[in-house]
């Protein structure tokens, strides 16, 4: 089956949801580490939470309620005012620095985004860190109520873009989103940011395991789901040399 369009995830994958710790560690010093992983950690399970709930809120308001939440475990004390300033760090994510090359790489072919975030996060993010221009079409699982892995936020490819599953290669570092899209019908590539002899060392290093480190665990790796990607790869860097014969 020929590819006919390239398809990304966002958080995780293009841009780096780390780079919110040194905001996170300004408004709360000494608490930004843990602050930054239980925020994303608790953000993930809000949108899987609702999905299962049938009790869809926007990715905004997601990312909003688990900020409270990690605040809230913590003891920590923020107003409406500075929830919401401060969550807009995820309009302002930092690109991986794999990701500008590989997109300019395969600059010919076809390239999506389909994504968790709100309409109006994604236009802020892509405008904010100039890589509007570099896709057909950026699709927010808005449009089906329903978060990834649900499959009806995948089937919005096909809707947007007019090809098949299996006409797609779905990019992501994200071990529930690969599972899920490859579920969907999808051939996937995995983006292996943290390879699990990399993990096992920095867990063997670390006691007690600092909360990053927990977060690549938890996080970072390939799922045991019955789902495996077509192909894997250290970094975005690799996609263009690994697709140029599809």
């Amino acid at each position: 089956m020929t590819i006919k369009a390239f398809v990304f995830d966002a958080y995780g994958t293009l841009y780096d949801v780390q780079s919110v710790a040194s905001l996170t560690e300004a408004a709360f010093p000494g608490h930004g580490e843990t602050i930054t992983q239980i925020w994303r950690m608790k953000q993930l399970e809000y949108t899987w939470l609702r999905s299962l709930m049938n009790a869809y809120l926007d990715f905004w308001t997601v990312t909003q309620d688990s900020l409270v939440y990690a605040l809230d475990v913590l003891g920590l004390d923020a107003n409406k005012a500075a929830i919401s300033a401060l969550a807009q760090a995820y309009n302002h994510l930092v690109p991986f620095p794999d990701s500008v090359a590989a997109l300019d790489a395969m600059a010919d072919r076809r390239l999506a985004i389909l994504s968790n975030g709100s309409p109006a996060m994604l236009t802020a993010l892509l405008a904010n860190s100039g890589l509007t221009e570099r896709f057909e079409v950026v699709i927010s699982v808005d449009a089906a109520g329903a978060y990834k892995p649900d499959p009806r936020s995948y089937g919005l490819v096909e809707a947007h873009l007019g090809v098949k599953p299996d006409e797609v290669v779905f990019v992501s570092s994200n071990g529930f989103d690969v599972a899920g899209a490859k579920r969907f019908g999808f051939r996937v590539a995995r983006i292996a940011r943290v390879s699990p002899s990399a993990l096992h060392a920095e867990i063997g290093a670390a006691t007690p395991i600092a909360p990053k480190t927990l977060f690549k665990a938890l996080r970072m790796q390939e799922e045991h789901l019955g789902e495996a990607p077509d192909w894997t790869v250290a970094s975005l860097g690799d996609l263009p040399a690994l697709m140029a014969g599809l």
